[in-house]
C-alpha cells in the first residue's frame, strides 16, 4: 500500500502521449480541480476489466474540472504489446477519452511507488496525493461493486471533505519492471 505518499506532493513528470504531444503534470495542475493518475497498460486483464469504468468516470468528472491521465510503465521487451506504437493503436481501438502516456524509463512509476496495473492516485489541485490504490472493490463484476473508492475520494475532495480511506490495496497485474 502507498499510504506513505498520501499528503505528499506527487512526483512531477513530462511524458509523451499517444496523441503525439508531450504532457507535463504541472500544466494540468494549473487548470484542473483534481487529477487522477492511473498506471495501466494494454495487455493486463484487470485494466481491460476497468477500461469502460475509467472512460465512464472521465466522462462524468470532466465537467467538474477533474482529468484522468493513464500512464503505461511496462517493459516492452517483456511485453511487446505494451510498446508505444501498440499504445497508440490501443488508444484508438478502445476510444480512450483520457490521455495515455508512456513512462519508457519507468522513473514515474518508481517515483509514485506504483505496483499494479491499474493503480490509481488522486491528486488535488496543488498536486498533493490524496488517495492511492484500487478503483473499487470488485474488478470482476461492475454491477457487484459495493464501494467505489476512487469515485468516493473524488467526491470528498471536490466537496472539501475528509477522504476515507486514503489508501487501499491496488488490484491488478504487477508492473512489469525491466
Amino acid at each position: 500500500m502507498n499510504s506513505s505518499l498520501i499528503g505528499q506532493y506527487a512526483p512531477d513528470f513530462e511524458l509523451p502521449g499517444t496523441d503525439g504531444a508531450v504532457h507535463h503534470l504541472a500544466r494540468y495542475l494549473d487548470r484542473t480541480s483534481a487529477i487522477i493518475v492511473v498506471f495501466m497498460c494494454n495487455h493486463c486483464p484487470y485494466v481491460k476489466l476497468y477500461l469502460d469504468r475509467l472512460k465512464t468516470l472521465q466522462a462524468e468528472i470532466e465537467s467538474e474540472g477533474v482529468t484522468l491521465i493513464g500512464i503505461n510503465p511496462n517493459d516492452e521487451q517483456q511485453f511487446p504489446e505494451d510498446s508505444f506504437d501498440q499504445m497508440k493503436t490501443f488508444a484508438v481501438e478502445q476510444k480512450l477519452n483520457f490521455l495515455y502516456l508512456r513512462d519508457m524509463n519507468q522513473d514515474v512509476a518508481h517515483a509514485f511507488n506504483a505496483t499494479k496495473t491499474p493503480h490509481v492516485f488522486l491528486l488535488d489541485r496543488q498536486g498533493i496525493i490524496r488517495y492511492a490504490g484500487a478503483i473499487d472493490d470488485n474488478a470482476q463484476n461492475p454491477s457487484a461493486v459495493k464501494t467505489t473508492y476512487l469515485k468516493n475520494a473524488i467526491a470528498a475532495l471536490l466537496a472539501e471533505q475528509t477522504i476515507a480511506p486514503t489508501s487501499t490495496d491496488p488490484v491488478g497485474c504487477s508492473v512489469k519492471w525491466r
